[in-house]
């Protein structure tokens, strides 16, 4: 959430700083309704003050004035009366706070669209065949791993299941992903609900703005997650922290929900984009003023899963019109798949500055005292799954129609290679 603060005393740069991502915001609509709750709240002020005046006054009368007590008890009546309108206000304030995006650093590139986005560093050639490499489809089909007939059939398109050694594979690249970033990257791993409540949906950012594609139990009024991200940044919802517990970095495991209803049509084949897929992740709570070295950081350790698996990837820095709702800065891994003759987003690490902090009451207080400040939080795939999985088969398929298992992989699949089940 942005500061109504900062909307107020720097209007214009908010407004350039949000135009940059190519869309209309009701910012007057934001200051009307502040200004007038505003001057409400100094009318309220005003009206305590003359009860308060008028009931010391009584007190140290013999005999209280019945004009005066009948003038304070209509005091009452309006302050009440104007609390309720003052409520509304601030609800309809907080509404709109609630739908406008973070707004992006001065370094994030100016652009509207993918091609806008700029190239920072590739890794990896990609791989040279002597015969037509399949796309994952075919392989998963062929190897007897990926059952699309009976995946949709049991909860309709974009649902698949995975068998054998497919399924294997699946836990083994998530107990290795985890074990890397609590082992060598220093995360803490949790457990987390794949269920939540509204606010904390709220919280992430993923409501109001994303409902239509969230999966949504009305009669309890419970969300199922598009990401671990939502529970991990509401894990210190409310709390103000010391600055010596900071920085905190979290990793987790969960499958995630999306309904992907603003990509109908769209990479319909395959595993590449469906609506339950798993994903593990990497969270940062942090001063403000290590946010940045602390993205950076965040991107190396995703690269990290990239180059151990030996898959050919590319990091690339969003422009201002691709970042995320909650971001302000971004850069997205992507790994090469050659069966689909594309490059796959595998992870976006993110860095979300204060906004999801604030949404949800997430604090800290500085070393050395003083007002305790809003946290910065970042967050990034570390990495999500189905879309390694798809780059493992396509890259290492060999001529026979087996797949080769990545090195750092065979002690949790047990095997080296797919074969034909």
């Amino acid at each position: 959430m942005l500061s109504i603060d900062i909307i107020r005393r720097q209007t214009d740069k908010v407004r350039e700083a949000l135009a940059r991502r190519g869309e209309e915001f009701p910012i007057d609509r934001v200051l009307e309704v502040d200004e007038k709750r505003r001057s409400l709240i100094q009318e309220i002020e005003s009206m305590r003050a003359r009860r308060n005046e008028a009931s010391q006054a009584m007190s140290r009368m013999k005999e209280r004035p019945q004009e005066l007590v009948e003038e304070m008890r209509e005091v009452g009546d309006r302050i009440k009366l104007m609390e309720g309108d003052l409520r509304q206000l601030e609800e309809e304030v907080n509404a709109v706070l609630l739908e406008l995006p973070n707004l992006p650093e001065d370094d994030v590139p100016t652009g509207l669209g993918e091609e806008d986005n700029i190239l920072v560093r590739e890794w990896g050639e990609p791989r040279s065949f002597d015969f037509t490499p399949l796309p994952h489809w075919e392989l998963g089909e062929s190897l007897g791993i990926i059952d699309f007939q009976r995946g949709t059939r049991m909860a309709g398109s974009r649902f698949f299941i995975l068998t054998g050694m497919g399924a294997k594979l699946e836990r083994a690249l998530i107990s290795w992903m985890l074990d890397l970033h609590t082992t060598e990257h220093s995360y803490k791993e949790v457990y987390l609900p794949a269920i939540v409540k509204r606010e904390i949906m709220e919280g992430s950012g993923n409501l109001p703005k994303f409902g239509d594609n969230l999966y949504h139990d009305e009669e309890d009024d419970l969300w199922l997650v598009p990401t671990a991200e939502v529970p991990l940044t509401s894990l210190h919802r409310q709390e103000i922290l010391a600055a010596e517990a900071l920085p905190l970095y979290y990793t987790a495991y969960t499958p995630c929900f999306r309904r992907e209803k603003a990509a109908a049509g769209r990479d319909t084949r395959g595993i590449k984009r469906v609506h339950q897929f798993d994903k593990v992740e990497m969270y940062k709570f942090v001063e403000p003023e290590q946010s940045e070295p602390e993205l950076q950081k965040l991107v190396h350790d995703a690269e990290d899963v990239c180059l151990k698996l030996e898959l050919p990837y590319r990091v690339v820095q969003l422009c201002a019109g691709e970042l995320g709702f909650a971001s302000a800065k971004s850069y997205d891994l992507e790994m090469w798949a050659p069966g689909c003759e594309e490059w796959l987003e595998v992870s976006s690490c993110s860095n979300c500055t204060d906004f999801q902090a604030r949404r949800s009451g997430i604090r800290y207080r500085p070393e050395g005292g003083g007002r305790p400040a809003f946290v910065h939080s970042l967050n990034g795939s570390g990495l999500a799954l189905p879309r390694v999985v798809i780059s493992i088969l396509e890259n290492f398929q060999q001529s026979d129609g087996t797949v080769v298992i990545p090195e750092v992989l065979r002690g949790y699949t047990g095997f080296d290679v797919i074969t034909p089940a």
